[in-house]
């Protein structure tokens, strides 16, 4: 469902987020246009909380900043709003929790659904800040690591299930194995 009265700011939408009615609604506001997300499936919600719950079992008790769900947005820019997954963000880059996310996360997960342009929000993420993107693929059980290059293209680099995702700079010691990212 879109909601296009006018193109809306992230001001404007999270004002409309938070209305009663729209209690319960996943919304992401897209270059202006306000989008409802459309129910994720089985599989992709077990492989948001695994990713949540892998990720808050090392932030957590390193104090480093914050993990978020899947209504957790975050500002990428004056007329773009994201929702990932599954997000983090570093508490020497906001000291306390905000009233909403005014920048980028460290880290965007995505759970890609058919349909999902994840190029689009994989460059939106990263031209706001955000450093890396997971973008996951259930179907495929691959994780695609998505960066800027050196010309500002959002390029792609696949790591199957024996290969380990890693935290980098981002989450420096943080190792996943990409095959505990996916239900049996």
């Amino acid at each position: 469902m879109v909601i296009r009265d006018k193109l809306y700011t992230a001001e404007e939408f999270w004002e409309i987020a938070r209305l009663p009615e729209n209690e319960g609604r996943r919304l992401e506001l897209d270059e202006g246009v306000i989008v409802e997300m459309a129910a994720s499936s089985p599989t992709n919600t077990v492989i948001a909380a695994r990713m949540i719950y892998h990720l808050s079992a090392f932030v957590i008790p390193r104090d480093l900043g914050y993990v978020t769900a899947p209504d957790g947005g975050f500002k990428l820019a004056p007329r773009t709003t994201r929702q990932p997954d599954a997000a983090f963000i570093s508490n020497k880059r906001i000291s306390a929790l905000p009233h909403e996310f005014e920048i980028a996360p460290d880290l965007a997960v995505e759970v890609v659904s058919p349909n999902e342009d994840i190029f689009k929000k994989a460059g939106e993420y990263l031209r706001a800040g955000t450093k890396f993107v997971w973008g996951i693929y259930a179907d495929e059980k691959t994780v695609y690591v998505f960066r800027l290059s050196e010309d500002g293209k959002v390029i792609a680099d696949p790591k199957r299930i024996n290969d380990t995702l890693d935290g980098e700079d981002v989450l420096p010691g943080f190792q996943l194995a990409v095959k505990d990212i996916f239900p049996e």
